[in-house]
């Protein structure tokens, strides 16, 4: 069995955003050489979060943002010092981590399905961090 470790540095720009990263995931899977295996996808930021979603029209990543500040919105009741709690429930409902098979040196995608960065407390500098596994 195969290892291929590699970061992906993502710049936000927004206090929320969605970040579609598949070409870029693409082509570490094309750089790894695994032909069949997994590949796993990690945010270590609590308060940004990884998805996947439609990627044909861009009102779903807008109705998500809006549904998740609908939820989860800027409270002065919260608590954190910070002042950016509904960030930090944003990622955890969310996620920090997304799985994807590998085959034929392809990540196994449906026809609609794209890979989200989701920012919640931008803008800044991000990482993904990513590990290719497989022969």
């Amino acid at each position: 069995m195969k290892i291929y470790n590699d970061l992906l540095q993502v710049k936000t720009n927004k206090d929320e955003e969605m970040i579609d990263i598949t070409e870029k995931v693409s082509e570490f899977v094309k750089e790894s050489k695994i032909q069949n295996g997994m590949v796993h996808l990690f945010v270590a930021h609590t308060t940004a979060a990884i998805t996947i979603n439609e990627n044909t029209d861009p009102n779903v990543k807008k109705d998500v943002l809006l549904s998740l500040r609908h939820a989860f919105p800027i409270e002065k009741e919260f608590l954190h010092f910070e002042g950016n709690s509904h960030a930090h429930i944003k990622s955890s409902v969310i996620g920090n981590t997304q799985s994807l098979i590998v085959e034929d040196n392809q990540l196994k995608l449906g026809r609609w399905q794209a890979i989200y960065f989701c920012e919640f407390d931008g803008p800044r500098q991000r990482q993904v961090y990513i590990q290719i596994m497989g022969e």
